[in-house]
């Protein structure tokens, strides 16, 4: 009998011995459930007691429940190493995550309290998480890292404006548009950080020849660019019309960012599916703002749908998976190597991430392709939960019992 409790007790203390724990294993799980009910509700087979229309609640849950979750669970491992500062666990780990899981239930029972009570339990969250990396980073003087509390703070407003228009209009809009705004700054900052780094560390044991670039003038250009294009987008009408000089911003953006990523050499990694992943995540954050683009040169509405979800699904489906895997990897003592049920799960981001993409250029192809991609979607964060879920519950790997 104790062999069978030991595990246990085990599973539940190492659960909040790190940010990356809890957040990952749950914010996946989150994932995969946001998009099984959704398609279900919006058909209108069952329902919520949920404030939020089934469109509002299933962005909301993306942008601001799932979205927070992986951030958290990054910033929360990495802001230590950054600064020296002691890491989040125990007691005030459980705290966040207790408030993030409030956050989730206060939405899906929204109609059942007042949109005040909704919104303060909602933004919880985001706020206290603003405060705790905010205290270690200031605290440590650690100015580089202060966009990313301003990438945190942008998040949370867009959140409080989401709520705000879905208790006055019942509908999420320039709210949502917003938070994909800080989200894809959000990737270009860390991004750019981590892209680079993690193919130099693989490369330079392995492979002679050029490594990527460190941070220049084509980055700093490349990130002022995009945040004035990403405004544009966020504050422009909703159905796009012809509009030469947002157009304009968004295509050099696109390009800007496509020749900030082959500085990093992304073909050299091609052999290494844990560092690939995160070029080709990266690689939908140009995509998206060709295609924003293009929809504002032209008015084409199709083209502008699928620059969302290749900013959401492709870009924050597989950079956030891409991190989930490795630092999951890293942090529990694995290998940085990925398995086959690895590629696997990445090969289905791939898959949804082009199918929504298609969805959106294809109106005929709709059913089938939406099918596909809420499929491909679900089973990649199910997965995640099934062969990360043990790391992530159990000891780091040779840790004493």
């Amino acid at each position: 009998m104790p062999m069978l409790v030991k595990p246990r007790g085990w599973a539940m203390s190492s659960l909040f011995t790190g940010g990356f724990r809890p957040f990952f294993l749950f914010g996946a799980l989150h994932a995969a459930a946001m998009v099984a009910l959704w398609v279900p509700w919006y058909l209108g087979f069952v329902a919520l007691p949920s404030a939020f229309p089934p469109v509002a609640w299933h962005s909301h849950e993306l942008l601001f429940g799932y979205v927070p979750a992986i951030v958290a669970g990054f910033l929360l491992t990495a802001v230590p190493s950054w600064t020296g500062r002691r890491p989040s666990s125990g007691l005030p780990l459980i705290a966040l995550f207790t408030l993030w899981l409030t956050g989730r239930a206060a939405i899906a029972l929204s109609s059942l309290s007042s949109p005040g009570v909704v919104a303060a339990l909602s933004l919880a969250f985001p706020l206290a998480l603003l405060a705790v990396i905010g205290r270690d980073i200031v605290a440590a003087r650690n100015r580089r890292n202060l966009k990313v509390l301003a990438g945190i703070g942008a998040l949370a407003l867009a959140q409080a404006l989401v709520h705000y228009e879905v208790w006055r209009y019942d509908r999420s809009t320039y709210g949502d548009r917003f938070a994909v705004a800080a989200i894809v700054m959000l990737i270009a900052i860390i991004g750019g950080r981590i892209v680079p780094a993690f193919t130099t560390n693989w490369l330079r044991p392995r492979e002679p020849g050029p490594l990527p670039a460190p941070f220049g003038r084509i980055d700093a250009v490349a990130a002022i660019v995009g945040f004035f294009a990403l405004l544009g987008w966020a504050g422009a009408p909703l159905l796009p019309v012809a509009d030469p000089v947002l157009a304009g911003l968004l295509l050099v953006a696109g390009v800007l960012h496509l020749f900030r990523q082959a500085r990093w050499y992304p073909q050299r990694a091609l052999a290494e599916p844990l560092v690939t992943v995160l070029h080709a995540g990266y690689a939908f954050i140009p995509l998206g703002f060709l295609l924003a683009g293009f929809a504002h040169w032209t008015g084409d509405r199709a083209a502008a749908t699928a620059a969302i979800h290749a900013w959401t699904v492709g870009g924050i489906g597989l950079m956030t998976l891409g991190v989930m895997t490795r630092a999951t990897r890293g942090h529990t003592g694995r290998p940085l190597t990925a398995s086959a049920g690895t590629v696997a799960i990445y090969l289905l981001i791939v898959s949804a991430a082009l199918a929504r993409i298609v969805a959106a250029l294809s109106p005929e192809t709709t059913f089938a392709t939406l099918s596909l991609a809420g499929a491909a979607w679900i089973a990649a964060y199910l997965l995640f939960a099934l062969l990360y879920g043990p790391m992530l519950l159990l000891p780091r790997k040779g840790a004493p019992r």
